[in-house]
């Protein structure tokens, strides 16, 4: 099992500026591969799918791939002395960046989907240095100690978890100062509790009007943390576009910029996390709607969805799941808000209709908590929780089946 643990780092001064020259001369040597790799796409691709059959073909040069341009990293460090400051491995780092980038430019990711064309970095957008190999016992108290840089305060605001390993350490400069992430990893991989009560299944339905509404009625509040701050962010944004662009005093706006957006972004985490271990804590088995959000993204909710944050929510609550032996379960979501949860009729609603309503049977209930109900129900048809509650079923029926000793 894989993790990871962030922790605030106390550099000194000296410290603090040998990171930001690392991530500089790292941003030029990311941007220089990069640059490389579009002029052999660029020169080797043919605009047409046919030729004539006499035709003349240039000399095609090798396709600059990972250990290609990683053996250029020596003679780098040679002909730019300075380069051979760096960690060996953190350079060879940014190579990896490249060519994961590149992939997914022209293979797409694990689902065989595109993304875009990779931007070139400015030196204010490369922001993370990694370590992909680390000591053990390289955190002592509260200093870390890596390579080349020494031993760096660290705010260890929890203790690591027994049994982890740390892998990577990842140094990432924020608008409020430096810090590291370290990769844990465990052997043992966690199981599925094996005794799931069907009492304890429910389902959530992801909103705008509240956060959450459980099958059981229970609804969580929506904090709108963006919408809160958009007085003050309005007022600092407007400091930002009234500087002179290069001066010292926009720089200053833009960091107090930076820090209040982090500050918002903060606050949604941890009532993420505090919701996740709520439901968590509560129940076994948590279903929700597979939601399309980047779609979403695009309608005129989009504000409301970014502040809300459900992908992230999400996210962090599969992880927590999975790392407790717990269940959570993505159902489809056609029809969730429309059909009935007693019936299972299909009563039309517009979005602005809040009340859900059956003429069939008289369900009368809220429209989340309706929907809440549904996703409920479409779980516990779900293979994996299925043969849970089989197995659950088995040992309850064996275990009355048991002769009690006299």
């Amino acid at each position: 099992m894989r993790t990871a643990y962030q922790y605030k780092l106390r550099p000194t001064k000296q410290q603090g500026q040998e990171i930001d020259r690392w991530l500089f001369m790292l941003c030029a040597q990311y941007n220089y591969l990069l640059a490389d790799r579009f002029n052999w796409y660029e020169q080797n691709r043919c605009p047409i799918n046919a030729c004539s059959l006499v035709c003349h073909l240039p000399e095609l040069r090798d396709n600059p791939d990972y250990y290609s341009q990683k053996k250029t990293l020596p003679n780098l460090k040679k002909s730019h002395r300075h380069y051979g400051e760096i960690y060996s491995q953190v350079l060879q780092d940014v190579v990896k960046r490249v060519k994961t980038t590149f992939d997914r430019f022209l293979k797409g990711d694990s689902n065989g989907k595109p993304s875009g064309k990779p931007r070139f970095k400015s030196r204010s957008r490369y922001r993370t240095l990694t370590y992909p190999q680390i000591k053990d016992g390289c955190l002592q108290a509260n200093l870390i100690n890596l390579p080349k840089l020494g031993q760096i305060k660290v705010i260890l605001h929890r203790q690591l978890p027994n049994g982890f390993k740390i892998k990577t350490a990842s140094i990432t400069k924020k608008s409020d100062g430096y810090y590291v992430t370290l990769s844990l990893e465990d052997s043992t991989v966690p199981e599925i509790k094996p005794n799931i009560d069907p009492e304890s299944i429910t389902g959530i339905d992801m909103g705008l009007k509240e956060f959450l509404t459980t099958s059981e009625g229970e609804s969580v509040a929506i904090p709108q943390h963006y919408r809160k701050a958009q007085k003050r962010l309005r007022v600092i944004q407007k400091r930002v576009s009234r500087r002179k662009k290069g001066s010292n005093r926009r720089l200053k706006a833009v960091k107090q910029l930076g820090k209040q957006h982090k500050k918002v972004a903060d606050k949604r985490k941890d009532f993420h996390f505090k919701t996740a271990k709520q439901l968590l804590s509560k129940y076994d088995v948590v279903a929700h709607e597979l939601l399309n959000v980047k779609g979403l993204s695009k309608s005129r909710l989009a504000k409301s969805l970014h502040d809300a944050g459900w992908s992230s929510f999400l996210s962090i609550l599969a992880n927590k799941a999975e790392n407790a032996g717990l269940l959570v379960i993505a159902v489809n979501a056609s029809g969730t808000s429309q059909d009935c949860s007693s019936c299972g009729v299909k009563v039309p609603k517009k979005l602005h209709e809040r009340w859900h309503n059956c003429p069939h049977c008289g369900c009368s209930l809220d429209r989340d908590h309706n929907a809440a109900i549904n996703i409920k129900h479409r779980a516990v048809g779900h293979p994996v929780l299925k043969a849970q509650l089989t197995s659950y079923a088995i040992a309850g029926v064996a275990e009355k089946l048991t002769p009690t000793a006299c």
